[in-house]
């Protein structure tokens, strides 16, 4: 089958996306969107909107975002190629012909479905048997309910070569082999692949069975056995319970990893039915990417063992390439040995959700780890921690992250060692001297601030809300790094409001973003076009002389200049609030001349000249860049 891009155009063009999601959210009328709490997390103040015109929904408060495709295998969890026929078939529109091969590979994955709901159905009724009661002994001993059983659809095969492969006869024994169900040894006879093991069924993202676990009742080796992998069943791509567990996510707005079937098990019987587990191996970046789906920062909770915290320091490496700007993992530690399924069944679910509720954060994991990993006694050693947390850092693949991490472990470091804080200190001019206005240093080379007033240009900075050159400054940035946009999305959107041409501006930026995440410069200045912002866009960029590195066509430090944006983007989104705030303070201070207005007016005045000089230090560090 080949779905063209004018086919997946023309499909979504017939597609009222609102229509789509109000079938599951209540919507609201907001201007020309529609506006809801998020599906996807849990929120009281709504943050999501979909746009008709546009053909997008987007979430300022965790950033979900797609077109009416997206939503039926994000919010539904269907495949795409599913997503498709059910969205063309509402749509009135023939799905294109599918080749002879496409055609073959899904009539033989239907027979494969077929045959694994069968074989499904073949064990849960054994284990309800004479022949299961070793298999419900078992259950019974783990505290597993009859109730918990038949929602996992548990089963039992027999200790037989032949008894399951005899019950299916009909799907003959290519199919079953093919399935996975059997064995096939050249020359011999096909057996059953699994004799004498408690069954637990693998769910697809629909439910659907497409693979088993099959637990030793006795005493044995493999302790669990695994299907292998079929054309159903790929093990590095597929979560455990992730049917299930999807829809428990949206609720709780969290989803936990665990190590294995039983942990699962045990915590949705306990109520914790967002759990998901990997198959038997480590955590592979495909089943990371499908959690990062269901939650930015999933939950990893494996076995309190030494074989569970290296699987986890696994993971977490493997992850590190991986993070974006609010993406992430958290690590519930256990301790003493036990493992999720123990825990809840010795301490209860209170004792769970309480753990649950103090997470490990990843920067933490991987900063014990390094501490630990030898003496830090000598200056050698320190140094060699510091090579491995900057080794780490150096995995990270996203520029705003990675610098993140590094500054994170700097600080530690300095905290670890007692070293105290690091001042900023803007670079010495070349004559080592004050500028007229700028400060100076003392005899120790510390820099002071000046003890003048400010300019009158600095004191009536963002007095009206937003400083027009500060945020011109700001979307000439934005342009020039638009990685940056997605990372600031939440804050920028709250500037959507802004009157006039800014606020348009800013709202034009938010869109290109929303548009198009794989972003670089060509495609901002080709959408902007598109909008009208062509010219407007051109004069930004033709911004060389405002005073901040991000403004530069080619700034002598890349990073540096992002990072300067970012600061640039927190002074002006936090000034407008310290302005207003000061107002009322003084006008309140004006009126009843109390101690506590007076303490706050200080405070706030305080505050704004922080702001001030943050911002100054960013244009005297550019100064100085150009002026070597």
């Amino acid at each position: 089958m080949s779905l063209t891009p004018a086919f997946l155009d023309e499909l979504r063009a017939r597609t009222l996306l609102s229509g789509l999601i109000a079938k599951t959210v209540k919507l609201q009328r907001a201007g020309r969107e529609f506006r809801a709490c998020c599906p996807f997390h849990n929120e009281k103040t709504p943050s999501f909107y979909v746009n008709d015109d546009k053909g997008f929904y987007h979430c300022f408060g965790c950033s979900a975002h797609g077109d009416a495709i997206r939503w039926m295998t994000e919010q539904q969890g269907l495949p795409f190629i599913d997503a498709v026929k059910e969205l063309a078939h509402a749509a009135g529109l023939e799905m294109p012909e599918q080749d002879r091969r496409a055609a073959q590979k899904a009539e033989r994955a239907k027979g494969l479905h077929d045959v694994m709901s069968d074989a499904a159905a073949w064990f849960t009724e054994r284990l309800g048997g004479i022949e299961g009661s070793e298999a419900r002994a078992l259950l019974k001993r783990r505290g597993i309910s009859e109730a918990t059983a038949r929602a996992f659809g548990m089963g039992f095969s027999p200790d037989s070569r032949g008894k399951l492969r005899q019950a299916l006869a009909s799907y003959g024994d290519a199919m079953l082999v093919e399935a996975g169900l059997l064995i096939q040894v050249e020359g011999k006879e096909p057996y059953d692949r699994f004799r004498g093991r408690l069954m637990i069924p693998i769910r697809d993202a629909r439910g659907r069975v497409i693979a088993f676990g099959g637990r030793i009742i006795g005493e044995g080796e493999p302790k669990y056995l695994n299907s292998p992998e079929t054309p159903l069943f790929d093990k590095g791509r597929t979560l455990y319970n992730l049917d299930r567990a999807q829809a428990a996510a949206r609720k709780t707005g969290r989803v936990i990893a665990v190590e294995g079937y039983m942990d699962v098990i045990a915590l949705a019987q306990a109520g914790f039915d967002e759990a998901v587990a990997p198959l038997g191996t480590a955590m592979t970046e495909h089943q990371l990417e499908r959690l990062w789906r269901m939650t930015e920062v999933p939950l990893l909770c494996f076995d309190g063992d030494s074989a569970g915290q290296k699987a986890a320091l696994r993971t977490a490496h493997r992850a590190l390439p991986l993070l974006q700007p609010g993406r992430s993992l958290a690590f519930v530690p256990l301790g003493d040995g036990l493992d999720p399924d123990d825990l809840v069944r010795t301490k209860g679910a209170a004792a769970f959700e309480g753990l649950l509720a103090q997470p490990q954060p990843l920067s933490d994991l991987l900063w014990r780890s390094e501490v630990a990993a030898e003496p830090l006694t000598t200056p050698e050693q320190r140094a060699g921690l510091k090579q491995r947390l900057t080794a780490v850092a150096e995995t990270i693949a996203e520029p705003s992250v990675k610098s993140e991490y590094k500054a994170e472990f700097r600080e530690r470091i300095d905290k670890h060692f007692d070293r105290g804080p690091r001042e900023f200190q803007p670079r010495q001019y070349q004559a080592g001297g004050a500028r007229p206005g700028r400060g100076s240093r003392n005899a120790r080379g510390v820099w002071q601030p000046p003890e003048a007033p400010p300019s009158a240009k600095a004191r009536t900075l963002g007095t009206d809300g937003l400083d027009p050159a500060l945020a011109k400054a700001v979307l000439a940035g934005l342009i020039r790094h638009p990685v940056e946009i997605a990372r600031h999305m939440e804050v920028l959107g709250s500037l959507r409001t802004a009157s006039g041409a800014l606020g348009k501006l800013f709202e034009a930026v938010i869109d290109v973003a929303l548009e198009d995440r794989q972003l670089d410069q060509g495609k901002v200045l080709t959408i902007l076009a598109r909008s009208g912002f062509d010219q407007v866009a051109s004069d930004l960029l033709r911004a060389d002389t405002l005073p901040f590195s991000f403004c530069r066509s080619n700034p002598a430090d890349a990073e540096r200049a992002r990072e300067d944006l970012n600061e640039a983007i927190a002074v002006m989104v936090e000034q407008p609030a310290v302005d207003a705030a000061l107002a009322e303070a003084t006008a309140c201070l004006s009126r009843d001349g109390s101690e506590e207005a007076f303490t706050r007016q200080v405070a706030l005045s305080r505050r704004r000249q922080e702001l001030l000089e943050r911002l100054a230090n960013l244009r005297l560090a550019d100064e100085e860049e150009f002026d070597d």
